[in-house]
């Protein structure tokens, strides 16, 4: 009986520890383009910057949205999802056709992530978007001339002030004649000076509730398997086909769309009759597969170690 406690005790520490996990992002640019980073709708900078961290992270993925200050540059649009717990990092660079994407760079458990660089925004993931910048204009100037007729029988003196500050402006003209007369006008106004940063913000998605597969506390590759009922309809319309390649097309048009599990996964790949066309449906599965860390399931449906083995391989050089 202790020994039961001990061990539910434990369990229950391990599901907090998972629950706890949090994640931060790290995005640039190669060259220094400024972009405003948007997650399920929410601008997170306040500001376009280059480098942006953003932090407390707890979720296993995001719809990105990068927003460049330079509007001739586009937008990105990308479901990101990545291993919680860590530090990862994505460069926005331009590809071989010279558009914009965001690609994979590198990771770190959060507990060894380099102190945050000089030149870095770093914000705390937020609902709720940043508050526009305000900035107001100041200025004070001051000038005074005088001016003698050469005759020395009189004096004109002439002053002129110009005061702004925090929007309220004052303007003094005065002109004196040393010879008693003089005149003086003054005139009084308010300016603002207001420089206002615009903000992203766009109806979030629905909040759903996150997906646990009973007896699974490993990785995932995506966020919701399909159920039962949609398996399968899927799973049929692909046993309909008579040829193999015909198969293999429709289950990656099926797949690519949804979120499977490993053993929906290897019952699919079952209908192929050749291993290269297995091989080939479950190196695309793996990244459309919740319970990546049963991939290892899968070897059961190859005839041939080589087949295993170039699997483990493409599975270990993976990048989301």
């Amino acid at each position: 009986m202790k020994k039961l406690i001990t061990l539910s005790f434990v369990f229950l520490l391990v599901l907090s520890a998972t629950a706890q996990l949090k994640t931060n992002l790290v995005f640039f640019t190669e060259q220094g383009e400024k972009f405003y980073v948007v997650l399920n709708g929410i601008q997170q900078n306040a500001e376009p910057q280059t480098n942006v961290k953003v932090t407390d992270l707890i979720q296993p993925g995001y719809k990105l949205k990068i927003i460049f200050e330079e509007e001739s540059f586009g937008e990105i649009d990308k479901n990101l999802m990545f291993n919680q717990g860590t530090e990862t990092t994505f460069n926005i660079k331009k590809n071989n056709k010279g558009k914009y994407v965001v690609r994979y760079q590198s990771e770190v458990p959060i507990a060894q992530a380099a102190p945050p660089a000089p030149n870095q925004n770093v914000v705390v993931y937020t609902t709720t978007a940043p508050a526009p910048a305000t900035t107001t204009t100041v200025t004070h100037s001051e000038s005074t001339t005088v001016v003698n007729d050469g005759n020395g029988g009189g004096e004109n003196v002439s002053m002129g002030v110009n005061v702004n500050d925090n929007g309220a402006g004052v303007n003094i003209n005065m002109n004196v004649n040393a010879s008693g007369t003089a005149v003086e006008s003054s005139s009084y106004s308010t300016t603002t000076t207001t420089t206002t940063t615009s903000t992203y913000s766009e109806t979030p998605p629905p909040t759903r509730e996150v997906y646990v597969m009973p007896g699974y506390n490993g990785p995932t590759g995506c966020p919701w398997p399909v159920d039962d009922v949609q398996y399968e309809s899927m799973y049929n319309t692909i046993a309909s086909k008579d040829f193999d390649e015909s198969k293999l097309t429709i289950a990656k048009q099926i797949i690519g769309s949804n979120c499977l599990t490993c053993s929906q996964v290897k019952q699919i790949m079952l209908l192929l009759d050749f291993e290269d066309n297995r091989l080939d449906l479950a190196k695309f599965a793996y990244g459309h597969t919740y319970d990546i860390g049963n991939y290892y399931m899968l070897n059961d449906a190859f005839d041939f170690e080589s087949t295993i083995e170039e699997l483990d391989e493409y599975i270990n050089g993976y990048r989301w």
